[in-house]
């Protein structure tokens, strides 16, 4: 199998080495120092206490890897719009995307069903590049648990989880993804095939939207969003404004508010991405985790008041900080 990874960043480079060292014919897109350490000295996972090293071919122009059997897309929701004229050289006639992005995803209404089937989030994708240059019918939704960071150029250190939960738009078991499934599995990932993928994206979501923005606002890390009783209050607010949204649109919840703030609180002392973003100067994802949310309240008629404050301080803050 041939498959690229367009992102080798934290996770796409976890993806690409594992992939890699468990057979597959894998093509890492990087740039900067990375791309060229990466080109040196092979890309390094440091994963469980053990040193990983693959070495797979890495470049910075997509051209030069050619079609592919899958692409993985692994940038962050905020870099995909800048990206997508330079994906479709590793679309041949069958090639799936693996859309490996956090958040509400632009193809989100493919095969929705329902009065909303078809529909474009103006939020994510105001042009239809998104669904133009990657079409929405060769994507697999692909939710992301792990945690990993470059450590330094070439070497990713993974912190926690090996889960990638799978999905087709229409919710079939189709030949593609159980054939990626099983080459994930292979690479030593877990990788379950979910037939309602978006209930996955929500639920994840579902804490992003607030604790990460709460954070970029304040700087406080995840444990003290989730325990401080004023900022606890408002991402459960946000939260519950939220859900209303998310059942609207035929989302079930499998656990309910307080149960996901907890499980958030357990990871502890974490630093979000969000806060991380805005610390290094780096574009956020707002549009993506918060965002779209207000865009699909709008959409349903739904009141979403808090989320809608929470939006303006946060795109004003990215603002302020070159960030947006």
């Amino acid at each position: 199998m041939k498959v690229c990874v367009f992102g080798a960043g934290a996770i796409g480079g976890l993806m690409g080495v594992r992939l890699s060292l468990a057979g597959a014919d894998v093509s890492l897109i990087a740039r900067g120092p990375h791309l060229a350490a990466i080109k040196e000295k092979g890309l390094t996972l440091l994963t469980e206490g053990r040193t990983l090293v693959a070495r797979p071919f890495a470049t910075n122009d997509a051209r030069e890897a050619g079609p592919q059997d899958f692409v993985i897309i692994a940038v962050k929701a905020s870099g995909l719009r800048p990206v997508a004229d330079a994906i479709p050289p590793l679309l041949g006639p069958s090639t799936a995307i693996v859309a490996a992005i956090n958040g509400v995803p632009w193809w989100y209404f493919y095969k929705h069903g329902g009065e909303y089937d078809g529909m474009r989030l103006k939020s994510l994708d105001p042009d239809g590049t998104l669904w133009e240059k990657l079409p929405p019918e060769r994507v697999i939704a692909c939710v992301v648990y792990p945690a990993a960071e470059i450590a330094e150029p070439g070497v990713i250190q993974h912190t926690y989880s090996n889960r990638f939960d799978l999905g087709e738009p229409d919710g079939s078991k189709s030949d593609r993804i159980a054939a990626f499934a099983q080459m994930m599995i292979k690479a030593g990932f877990r990788c379950p095939i979910r037939p309602r993928i978006r209930e996955s994206l929500w639920v994840k979501l579902w804490g992003n939207l607030a604790f990460n923005p709460i954070s970029a606002l304040t700087t406080a890390t995840l444990d003290i969003v989730t325990t401080d009783p004023a900022t606890r209050t408002i991402a459960r607010t946000m939260m519950v404004e939220a859900e209303t949204v998310a059942n609207k649109l035929g989302i079930t919840f499998p656990l309910d508010v307080d149960a996901r703030i907890a499980g958030a609180a357990e990871v502890g002392a974490h630093k979000v991405s969000m806060l991380v973003d805005l610390e290094r100067g780096r574009p956020m994802e707002i549009d993506a985790l918060l965002g779209v949310v207000v865009e699909l309240a709008q959409m349903t008629g739904m009141a979403t008041p808090t989320c809608e404050t929470v939006l303006g301080l946060l795109q004003q803050r990215a603002r302020l900080a070159g960030c947006y």
